[in-house]
């Protein structure tokens, strides 16, 4: 299955016109930045969710999570449930909140809180956090389509490249959503290929599969004890909590979602419908790696001598068992896992550019400057996110791990911004910048000196827990050390509105007029 197959061919290029055709037709309702950015405030709900869905689910997630099952266990599905709590925690307040402080960009809000140069902050934040994973979602996909076809990596990515970004420099977030939906429904379709194939395959049957798996404790979520320098439960529940509140407190590409709903009723049924939607998704790549792990113990399979890594063997599986045609579809899949994460990306970069400093730089702009210059944006970053894809594919993905580290130390405690502008009426700009550099000052630290190989050994002093946790104490740390400044340093208390406390007031006065 390593060489061309003209089947598999067929169905890439069936779902690459596909989404073309898909995400073009709505170029013509594209003539103000209110369509282009929030998609005229009109999508429905379920599409919404959909989208938030396909946005959450990359071409990493095809891989590393069945990877994660084969060499290890379940413990990856704990931050995934963590989505349900802070939903719970949150969603009935953040998204009519944002829906009434912010009118496109996200990081508004922290200008109105703090001032400029927070918004500013954040808003890099989030640009640098996920500009550095944009080229390794396309790079992943050529490697991985590679690996079934023996297709040239760099031909993968710029086909992937040009039709992402023709769909979505041409139709907006409108098409971004409309074509997420389809790929959602592709997504689903891959799966359901991939775990029949090997239900089909399993010596012994399914049950087979299964008690073998259950036997050797590959369905455990990880060890209940207080360990926190391994991927324990309590170090992976703390990691997804805190994941989640950035995500739904301080992303671009999730709270410009909110925004699209025609109410607030709306917008929180379809964020919810995202997450309900994901944690089954992210159980069955789970379940892939298991049973893929439970076939070749079961079959005794030899393997070729450069399969050893855990996350090589289920796409060395796709490549061996899958027929032809069906593995086109699994690839698609694939594809769309990609493309609806840098859609979402490329247009939400178009937003932060446009709104954030565009508009800051040029004041008197008008609405049809700004929607061309958002579509340069998605133009010029495309194209850098497919030559960062191209350059992957040269250094075999070795030369991205310090551009991570480095992006990781920038865009730190962004929940923590959003923590302390929000729940405390004591936190002000000076306080907060306090908070902010103790943050990146102490990622930094635990960024260079974690790992089994750290760029900075500082032997006894180097950080020892767990990787993931690093984000989570970053947050504390801003919401911590920037509240204690705000008490001890001179600073005006919270603008009207602009905490929870204060906003909640506000409605409460709203409803009692009213009635």
């Amino acid at each position: 299955m390593n060489s061309l197959r003209w089947l598999d061919l067929a169905v890439i290029v069936v779902y690459m016109v596909g989404m073309l055709w898909l995400g073009l037709r709505y170029t013509r309702r594209q003539k103000t930045t209110e369509d282009y950015f929030v998609a005229g405030r009109s999508i429905p709900a379920w599409a919404m969710g959909v989208s938030v869905f396909a946005t959450l689910i990359s071409s990493i997630t095809f891989i590393a999570y069945p990877g994660g099952a084969f060499g290890g266990n379940w413990a990856e599905l704990v931050p995934g449930f963590m989505v349900i709590v802070v939903l719970v925690l949150v969603g009935s307040i953040i998204i009519p909140f944002f829906r009434e402080v912010v009118r496109m960009s996200a990081f508004e809000y922290f200008e109105k809180r703090f001032g400029y140069s927070v918004r500013l902050y954040t808003s890099l934040g989030f640009t640098l956090g996920h500009f550095s994973k944009m080229g390794f979602v396309f790079y992943l996909v050529a490697l991985t389509v590679q690996s079934l076809t023996g297709w040239d990596m760099s031909t993968v990515i710029v086909a992937s490249g040009i039709v992402t970004v023709i769909y979505t420099y041409a139709g907006g977030l409108e098409a971004v959503i409309w074509t997420d939906v389809a790929q959602g429904f592709i997504m689903w379709l891959g799966i359901a290929i991939s775990l029949g194939t090997l239900v089909v395959l399993m010596p012994g049957g399914a049950a087979a599969g299964f008690q073998l798996a259950w036997d050797n404790h590959k369905f455990d979520l990880g060890t209940l004890q207080w360990d926190f320098s391994a991927k324990s439960f309590w170090v992976m529940a703390a990691y997804g909590f805190f994941w989640y509140l950035q995500k739904y407190t301080a992303d671009q590409t999730i709270i410009q979602r909110y925004l699209v709903a025609k109410d607030d009723r709306s917008a929180v049924r379809g964020v919810a419908l995202g997450a309900l939607l994901c944690i089954p998704v992210w159980a069955l790549f789970l379940l892939i790696g298991t049973l893929t792990w439970s076939y070749y113990r079961l079959s005794g399979e030899v393997l070729p001598p450069h399969i050893v890594k855990p996350d090589q063997f289920y796409p060395h599986f796709l490549a061996t068992h899958v027929p032809a045609g069906f593995a086109g579809v699994i690839m698609a899949s694939l594809f769309a896992a990609a493309m609806s994460t840098i859609s979402s990306d490329l247009n939400c970069f178009a937003v932060v550019g446009v709104e954030d400093f565009y508009a800051k730089l040029r004041r008197n702009t008008t609405d049809r400057d700004r929607l061309v210059m958002g579509k340069v944006i998605v133009a010029i970053t495309g194209a850098l996110c497919t030559l960062v894809a191209l350059w992957l594919a040269q250094t075999k993905g070795t030369a991205l791990s310090l551009y991570f580290t480095a992006t990781s130390v920038l865009a730190g405690g962004l929940f923590g911004v959003f923590a302390l502008a929000f729940l405390s009426t004591r936190a002000h700009l000076r306080g907060l910048w306090v908070g902010i550099i103790a943050c990146i000052l102490f990622t930094a630290y635990a960024t260079f000196t974690s790992g089994k190989a750290p760029v900075l050994d500082l032997g006894a002093w180097n950080f020892r827990l767990n990787g993931v946790l690093i984000g989570v104490i970053g947050h504390l740390i801003v919401v911590a050390v920037g509240y204690a400044a705000s008490l001890v340093l001179p600073g005006p208390r919270a603008p009207a509105g602009l905490t929870v406390w204060g906003w909640r007031e506000q409605k409460r006065r709203a409803a009692a007029a009213v009635s």
